[in-house]
């Protein structure tokens, strides 16, 4: 991929997703109005999050790990023909192994969320609601389990749109189905379970045209002998682990916090959702995009450029990381107020979605760190790494999680706290020893020209959060919720042009971003 193709690819994924998290904070402000905190909103929230953590563990993370390195060798040393082989092989084995987990999933249900939710067994309605939203929610992760092998093929080839729109369509779907269906239901919050399904089927058929255009939409066949399935089976298995650590370490936080007072998920929900914005406008986007051209320079042995793309992921992911943690953390108690304190989230779930909110932001920069490290081990077919860091991340979180929990205890201060708190922690953790291995393995090195950059980005994020804290006091409290969100927008603006003009006073120049 040529150097202004990777820049240009970066903006097409970003919009695309900035078009996706808008219209997720509009799917979260009418989700949070109409169904509120705690009870039904708590029971969908968990059922979803269970075929969407196995989204983000198999799907987007160690599948498409696995396979976009693999289809980029086939690409560069073999023929069209052999190319359909492995995707008609690959898509096969994808779907015989999704239909039986799914089916399985379905006819077990109870006992799943048991596993993900104990802390739901002791109010008998809100389990049996959980265990039926499941059922309908699970053959999501069939659908975007497709969908993700599709994109890794469309962006293994240099196209980027498609699948970066397909998120865009579960939002419209479950604002759909909480505004215009969920009124129909006995249980109105059932819409919801259908809303997922469908979204997910229709992510998947967006993709199938492009995959035409290519000559790759083949009918799948099941065949696990063939060499670039086995290939991606023994670099998907530990990679399940490396790559989507995060996502391992927010669902034990939905089991602690299912334990905790009603609302705790919800808060946890609308906290993450907050945090996940910077990350997916960036983080998500540079480390799509980065991956087969990685996996392209590992093919063709060009260290050189290998190591080019990660410095300039880097640069990109530090310059919107740093300043995002710090707004993020700031602006927690506004944030929520102006976008979800109405209908039925009140004041206080906005004041304790917003504690977690400040416990998050610090971790928003070792998140996004994750999603452009991780992909150099993966490039170099290398799972074993991530997947020690993995677990070691893990065993991090939970006794992160015991000790500030233990901590906000003896503080009294609500436990959800702690809980955000040791994703942080974790997330540092996760980070900073991939970027050790890195180190030591020569893979890549943070050079001289970062001390500068690094005292830019610390001077500019300074002087935001200076003009944010003098603009904080004028802010609308006690408005109606459409002055909120103006004020809330022109403080945006302003501390992210006090940032701009603050970095170009300390020499920082746009070329500097330029990849190469």
């Amino acid at each position: 991929m040529a150097k202004s193709r990777l820049f240009r690819s970066t903006m097409v994924v970003s919009s695309m997703t900035m078009l996706s998290r808008i219209l997720g904070l509009v799917r979260d402000v009418v989700l949070l109005a109409v169904f509120g905190a705690g009870g039904l909103m708590d029971a969908f929230l968990v059922a979803f999050k269970i075929p969407n953590f196995l989204r983000r563990l198999f799907a987007e993370g160690a599948f498409s790990q696995a396979f976009v390195p693999v289809l980029s060798e086939y690409k560069e040393k073999y023929s069209l023909q052999q190319v359909q082989i492995l995707v008609s092989r690959t898509s096969g084995a994808l779907l015989l192994v999704l239909s039986m987990l799914t089916v399985l999933v379905i006819l077990i249900a109870p006992w799943v969320v048991t596993l993900f939710a104990p802390g739901f067994a002791e109010q008998p309605d809100k389990f049996a609601i959980t265990a039926e939203l499941l059922r309908l929610t699970f053959p999501y992760l069939l659908f975007i389990s497709m969908t993700a092998f599709a994109s890794g093929i469309l962006q293994s080839y240099g196209r980027f749109a498609a699948p970066a729109f397909a998120p865009v369509l579960l939002n419209l779907c479950m604002i759909g189905g909480a505004l215009i269906f969920a009124p129909m239901f006995d249980t109105p919050i059932m819409a919801l379970g259908y809303a997922v399904a469908i979204a997910g089927l229709l992510q998947f058929l967006i993709q199938l045209p492009q995959l035409w255009q290519q000559k790759l939409l083949v009918a799948p066949k099941v065949d696990f002998k063939h060499e670039g399935v086995r290939r991606i089976l023994k670099l998907m298995l530990p990679a399940i682990f490396g790559v989507s650590v995060t996502q391992i370490n927010l669902l034990l936080n939905t089991v602690f916090a299912s334990l905790m007072i009603g609302g705790s998920v919800s808060w946890l929900y609308a906290a993450e959702r907050m945090s996940e914005l910077p990350l997916g406008l960036i983080g998500v986007a540079i480390g799509t995009v980065i991956l087969p051209s990685l996996s392209k320079s590992e093919a063709q042995k060009d260290d050189v450029s290998f190591k080019k793309t990660i410095d300039w992921a880097a640069r990109l992911i530090i310059l919107v990381g740093v300043p995002a943690s710090a707004a993020l953390f700031i602006l927690a108690d506004v944030l929520m107020q102006a976008l979800f304190l109405r209908g039925e989230f009140t004041l206080r779930d906005s004041q304790m979605s917003a504690l977690a909110l400040r416990s998050m932001a610090g971790g928003i920069l070792g998140f996004m760190l994750i999603k452009i490290f991780a992909p150099a081990f993966f490039a170099r077919q290398d799972t074993k790494t991530p997947v020690k860091i993995g677990i070691i991340s893990v065993f991090a979180n939970m006794i992160f999680s015991v000790v500030f929990i233990g901590i906000f205890y003896f503080l009294e201060m609500p436990l959800h706290g702690g809980l955000a708190l040791a994703t942080t922690g974790a997330a540092f953790v996760n980070a900073g020893l991939l970027y050790y291995f890195l180190y030591q393995r020569e893979i890549f090195r943070f050079g001289s020209h970062w001390k500068k950059l690094f005292a830019q980005f610390a001077i500019a994020t300074s002087a935001m959060i200076a003009a944010l804290y003098v603009m904080l006091p004028y802010f609308p409290t006690d408005e109606a919720q459409w002055q909120r969100i103006i004020a809330l927008l022109v403080m945006c603006a302003v501390g992210a042009a006090v940032y701009g003009v603050a970095l170009l006073a300390t020499g920082f120049r746009p070329r500097q971003l330029k990849h190469g």
